[in-house]
C-alpha cells in the first residue's frame, strides 16, 4: 500500500490576476498588503534583518501597485506607494539629506518596461529624437550618500526614510573604495556622491567562518553583513571587514561636471571611485531587454549579490523634466528578477491586536529558506483567507482551509509576499487543527469581536475589538505608536518598556511620559529590574530631548485612523501650525461645512481623513488626552518652503487641457518649486492653471474671485 507522503504534491494555484479581482477583493488585499509592505520596510531599514529578499520585497510592491493602478481611489497620503524607506534606527546621530534618497519604481515583465519607455516618450511629448538610457545591474546592498565639500569627506550617511539617514562617517573612511579627497580639476565645491556599499560572495563566506568561530553573529546573506558590519559603534570592527563600494548617482550638487548619466559614472572614476564596469548605454527597449537577459545569465558568476538591472534616461536635463511621481523617479526603473516557493508546515496561528482594534491572525512556520531568507512568520489577513474564502465568496485555494499541521506553500515574490498561496491536502495530518477565531478580545476586558461592514452595509473581513480605548492592547499600540521612531521618536521607550509601564500603571497615555521626571520619587524607576540609576538618568534625558517637536511629527503620533505619516506632512504643510489644525479638526468634528472644504482641497486629502479627523476630535476622551499632552510639549511650525520662487507657499489648481506640458509635469514643476497643488478651488487657492476646456472649477475660480492663468502666463510667472 503507498504511503500517502509518497503522492506528489497538487501545484499551488495562482492567486487571481489584479485585473480579475472585484473591487471588494482588491480593497482587502490592499489593505493586507500595506500592512506587510510597512513590516517589511522596518525589518529591512531600521533592524538589518529583512524577512524576504530585495527581490521578494519589490515583487510585494508590484501587486500592490497594480492594484492601485486599477482602482486609484484606493491610494491614499498614507499609502506605502507614497513612502521610502524607513526612519533610521537611533543607533546613530541623525543627517538630513539635502536632496532626498527615492528608490525606483519596479518592474518584472518585458511588457512593463515596454510601458516605462513609452510612459517617458509620451511625457516629453518627443518626434524625432532618440532616447537613451543608461543600465546597470542592480546591487543588492546598503544605499549610502557621500558629501564632500572643497574635495573632501565630510559626511556620510544611510538612507534612512529618504528625507533622513544615519551618520556614519567614521565607518565609511574605513574603506579603500571611498576616496578621503576627490581626485581631478573639475570638482564642485559642494558634490554628494551616492551608491551601494556590499560585500562580495567570496567574503560574506569567510566572514561567517570567522563568526562561527569566534561565536559572533552569522548573516544570511551578503547584504545583512554589509549592512552589519557598517552600522558598527566600533568603525574597527567595520574596518576589519571587507566592504566595497559602488558609485552610481549624486545628490545636491553645486554645479553638474556633465550632461549625462553615463558621463557622470566617467566622472565618478576620475574622482577615484569604482563604478560598475557592466554599465552599458542603450538606444532601444530592444537594447534594454537584451542586456537585461545577458545580465540575469551572468548573475550567479558575478561575486556579488544583485537583484535586477537598473534603467535610467540618460540626459540629465530630460531626468529633471521629468521629475518624480510620489516616492519614485519617472526616468529611472529597476526591472527585477524573479523569485522562488517553498513548503513548510504551519505549526500554530496568533491573534495580533493593533492599535486600531484590528485582529490579524499571524501563521508561525516551521523555519524555512526561500532564496536564501529564512521565513518563520506569514501573515494570513482575516478569518475568510484562512476559510478558504475570497472577498466576494468565492473560493480561494479551490476551497481549501488552513489548519494547525497543515504542510503549506509559501511564496516570497511574484503575487505577494510573504504568503501561504495553498495547501498541500495529501500532507494533512489526522490531527491538523480547525483554527476557530475568537468571538472576544484576548484581552482582559474579553470585549465582543465584530466584523467590519462595507460601504455598502454587508460584513467585511476585518475582524475587530469594539473596547476600542478601553482595550488595554489598543492603548498600548497607541503608545507604541507615539515613542515611535516616525513619532515622538524616544530613545530607551520601547515596545517592552510600554507594556511594562502600561501595566505596571506608570504610563497610561503620552502625557504620563513627560510627568516621569516628576514622579520617580514615588515611583522609584532605578528599583526596577533592568534599569539603574544611569539608564534612568539617559531615559529623562531622552524624554527631554522631545519636548520640542515638529508637526507633522506631532500630527502622526496621536494615531488617527488613515492619519499616517505622509498625511501628517500633508496636514502640517497645509495648516502650517498645531493651532490652525487644531481648531480645524475641532470645527471638523462639528460638521462645519467651510473646514470640510478647506481641507478636503489640500492635496492628498479626501473624505476617509477628513471623517477620521472628525471623529477624532469629536471624542472627548481624545480631546482631554490631547489637551494633558500640549501641556507638556511645544510643538513647532511647518517648515515654510525653501524655494525663492514667485509660487513658494502658494496654492494652484491645474484645470483643463495642458498644450506645453503634460498636467504631470506641469504638477511636478509646481511642487519642484515649493507651491502646493490642490484639485480642488476654493477661496484659499492662489492661482488656478486654465487650459482649453476648463469647466466648474473655472467657474469656482471666478466665484471665489482667484487669480486665473493661461499656460502661457504661468510659464511666465515661475521662469519656464
Amino acid at each position: 500500500m503507498a504511503k500517502t507522503a509518497n503522492k506528489p504534491a497538487k501545484a499551488a494555484k495562482p492567486l487571481p490576476a489584479v485585473a480579475d479581482l472585484t473591487k471588494a477583493q482588491a480593497k482587502v488585499e490592499h489593505k493586507r498588503l500595506a500592512l506587510e509592505i510597512e513590516t517589511n520596510d522596518r525589518l529591512y531599514h531600521q533592524e538589518d534583518a529583512p524577512k524576504i529578499t530585495d527581490a521578494a520585497y519589490d515583487a510585494l510592491r508590484q501587486r500592490f501597485n497594480a492594484i492601485e493602478a486599477r482602482f486609484p481611489e484606493f491610494v491614499s497620503a498614507e499609502s506605502p506607494s507614497q513612502k521610502v524607506g524607513a526612519v533610521p534606527s537611533g543607533k546613530f546621530k541623525k543627517v538630513r539629506h539635502a536632496l532626498p534618497m527615492l528608490s525606483l519604481d519596479n518592474a518584472f515583465a518585458e511588457e512593463h518596461v515596454r510601458d516605462f519607455v513609452g510612459r517617458i516618450e509620451r511625457f516629453l511629448k518627443l518626434k524625432d529624437e532618440e532616447i537613451a538610457f543608461s543600465a546597470e545591474p542592480k546591487i543588492d546592498g546598503l544605499s549610502m550618500s557621500l558629501r564632500y565639500e572643497g574635495g573632501e569627506l565630510v559626511t556620510a550617511a544611510t538612507r534612512g526614510d529618504g528625507a533622513e539617514g544615519e551618520d556614519v562617517t567614521a565607518n565609511i573612511r574605513t574603506l579603500k573604495d571611498v576616496p578621503q579627497k576627490l581626485k581631478g580639476r573639475k570638482v564642485p565645491a559642494i558634490c554628494e556622491v551616492r551608491g551601494e556599499v556590499y560585500m562580495t560572495k567570496q567574503a560574506f563566506l569567510a566572514l561567517n567562518e570567522r563568526q562561527k568561530a569566534e561565536g559572533g553573529t552569522i548573516f544570511a546573506n551578503p547584504r545583512n553583513s554589509a549592512a552589519g558590519s557598517l552600522r558598527q559603534k566600533d568603525s574597527s570592527i567595520t574596518a576589519s571587514r571587507p566592504l566595497g563600494f559602488f558609485a552610481y548617482a549624486w545628490g545636491e550638487m553645486s554645479e553638474m561636471p556633465e550632461a549625462t548619466q553615463t558621463g557622470m559614472i566617467h566622472w565618478f572614476e576620475r574622482c577615484g571611485f569604482h563604478t560598475n564596469p557592466l554599465t552599458k548605454l542603450c538606444r532601444s527597449v530592444d537594447e534594454l531587454l537584451a542586456f537585461h537577459h545577458r545580465i540575469e545569465e551572468q548573475r550567479a558568476k558575478l561575486d556579488y549579490d544583485i537583484d535586477g538591472v537598473v534603467y535610467k534616461v540618460d540626459r540629465i536635463d530630460w531626468q529633471q523634466r521629468l521629475g518624480f511621481v510620489s516616492r519614485t523617479p519617472r526616468w529611472g526603473l529597476a526591472h527585477k528578477f524573479p523569485a522562488e516557493r517553498a513548503m513548510t508546515v504551519l505549526r500554530d496561528i496568533e491573534i495580533q491586536v493593533g492599535r486600531t482594534g484590528s485582529f490579524t491572525p499571524v501563521g508561525k512556520l516551521e523555519p524555512v529558506g526561500v532564496g536564501g531568507v529564512i521565513v518563520q512568520n506569514v501573515t494570513l489577513h482575516n478569518e475568510d483567507y484562512i476559510k478558504g474564502i475570497g472577498g466576494d465568496g468565492e473560493p480561494l485555494r479551490e476551497g481549501r482551509d488552513i489548519r494547525i499541521g497543515d504542510t503549506v506553500v509559501v511564496q516570497r515574490a511574484g503575487d505577494v509576499i510573504p504568503q501561504i498561496v495553498d495547501v498541500v491536502i495529501d500532507k494533512r495530518p489526522k490531527d491538523a487543527k480547525e483554527f476557530h477565531f475568537p468571538k472576544k478580545c484576548p484581552c482582559s476586558l474579553h470585549t465582543d469581536v465584530v466584523r467590519e461592514e462595507t460601504a455598502t452595509g454587508e460584513e467585511g473581513a476585518r475582524a475587530r475589538c469594539t473596547g476600542e480605548f478601553a482595550c488595554p492592547y489598543q492603548k498600548i499600540e497607541h503608545l507604541k505608536l507615539f515613542c515611535s521612531r516616525r513619532a515622538f521618536d524616544i530613545e530607551g521607550l520601547g515596545e517592552k518598556q510600554i507594556a511594562y509601564f502600561f501595566e505596571q500603571g506608570i504610563v497610561k497615555e503620552p502625557a504620563d511620559i513627560f510627568t516621569l521626571a516628576a514622579r520617580n520619587a514615588k515611583i522609584k524607576l532605578e528599583e526596577i529590574e533592568g534599569y539603574g540609576e544611569t539608564s534612568v538618568k539617559n531615559l529623562f534625558n531622552a524624554i527631554e530631548e522631545r519636548r520640542r517637536i515638529a508637526l507633522e511629527r506631532f500630527i502622526y503620533a496621536l494615531g488617527m485612523r488613515h492619519v499616517g505619516e505622509t498625511t501628517a506632512l500633508a496636514l502640517a504643510r497645509g495648516y502650517g501650525s498645531w493651532q490652525a489644525f487644531h481648531d480645524a479638526g475641532l470645527k471638523v468634528a462639528d460638521g462645519d461645512e467651510e473646514s470640510m472644504a478647506d481641507m478636503d482641497a489640500l492635496d492628498q486629502i479626501g473624505d476617509t481623513v477628513i471623517k477620521s479627523v472628525g471623529a477624532y476630535f469629536g471624542e472627548s476622551h481624545n480631546r482631554g488626552i490631547v489637551e494633558r499632552l500640549t501641556k507638556q510639549v511645544t510643538i513647532l511650525d511647518a517648515e515654510k518652503p525653501k524655494s525663492n520662487s514667485a509660487i513658494a507657499g502658494k496654492t494652484v489648481v491645474f484645470t483643463g487641457s495642458l498644450e506645453k506640458m503634460t498636467r504631470d509635469e506641469a504638477k511636478a514643476t509646481a511642487e519642484r518649486l515649493g507651491a502646493k497643488v490642490s484639485g480642488s478651488v476654493s477661496k484659499k487657492t492662489d492661482y488656478v492653471v486654465a487650459g482649453p476646456g476648463a469647466g466648474s472649477k473655472l467657474a469656482e475660480a471666478q466665484k471665489h474671485g482667484v487669480s486665473v492663468l493661461t499656460e502661457d502666463e504661468w510659464l511666465r510667472l515661475i521662469g519656464e
